[in-house]
């Protein structure tokens, strides 16, 4: 691949070889096949894989249980975006847009679906009435920072993180390009937690849940190989803080394990994560 590309007057879409999730890639919607999804036996129906923005709901829906809200038990279902799963009919009469997670509320007298992690969050977070300040200006301060996530997530990891990590080639003016962002974004939520505990002020929110998979993990040395190096993590002391903070928490360390490829590929009750965990305490 050159480094130097000249760009057609129309673009043509030649399909990538090998296999892989960057394979199925294509540049209309719609499915690929007819395939049913399957349903469990609680309300909530949970469709995902533990990518940053899959563990955002997973993360939610423990907290919530922890929390004592018991409406939020939850079936979740394992959807492999690398072998196209995300094609199938029934997910995308849930989220026409092919991406996960998606979730299905059976609670009510007629099915509501929801699709983008941030709707999601705020969809249970008002349903369930935590998470989520009930004061208007805390409210407004939560809304802006987890809008502010779901903005910034392209430039970490579409940009970033795939450039970095998994471009086949590496172009160094991209690298630099989402780097600097990345950084960028970094050292604002660094500022911000210099000033509180939490992005949106005093108290734990649905902000915090949606950024913890996306700066969390790569203070944390879990996302991109080594970028937590690459990108000074030690720069951003209370970023590490608050990830260290969120990272303790039980809900928290039961919910990133859900829809995980090496974790909990299908939770369908509580036993099922303390099943999980307990043969790993076992094999430690």
């Amino acid at each position: 691949m050159s480094q130097e590309y000249t760009p057609p007057k129309v673009w043509e879409w030649a399909k990538p070889e090998g296999d892989g999730v960057f394979s199925l890639n294509r540049p209309i919607a719609g499915a690929t096949h007819d395939e049913a999804l399957p349903r469990g036996q609680h309300p909530i129906q949970l469709y995902s894989l533990a990518t940053p923005n899959g563990q955002k709901v997973g993360i939610l829906l423990e907290e919530l249980l922890a929390a004592g809200h018991a409406g939020a038990e939850y079936d979740a279902w394992f959807i492999n975006i690398g072998q196209g799963d995300q094609f199938s009919s029934g997910f995308v009469d849930i989220n026409p847009n092919s991406k996960i997670p998606a979730l299905v509320d059976h609670s009510g007298s007629t099915p509501v679906r929801v699709f983008e992690s941030g709707a999601i969050l705020l969809y249970l977070a008002e349903k369930f009435g935590a998470f989520l300040p009930t004061d208007p200006a805390a409210r407004a301060e939560a809304y802006s920072w987890l809008m502010w996530q779901m903005g910034s997530a392209p430039f970490i990891g579409g940009g970033f993180g795939h450039f970095y990590f998994y471009a086949p080639v590496k172009i160094e003016y991209a690298i630099n390009r989402y780097a600097m962002e990345t950084k960028r974004l970094l050292d604002v939520a660094n500022q911000r937690l210099a000033q509180s505990p939490w992005l949106a002020g005093e108290d734990y929110t649905i902000a915090d849940i949606a950024a913890f998979p996306w700066l969390g993990n790569i203070v944390q040395g879990r996302s991109y190989g080594d970028a937590a190096t690459f990108l000074s993590a030690h720069d951003y002391p209370h970023v590490l803080r608050w990830a260290e903070t969120i990272a303790a928490r039980p809900a928290v360390q039961r919910g990133r394990i859900v829809n995980a490829r090496d974790g909990l590929k299908e939770r369908h009750s509580a036993a099922d994560i303390d099943a999980f965990l307990a043969a790993q305490v076992a094999t430690a």
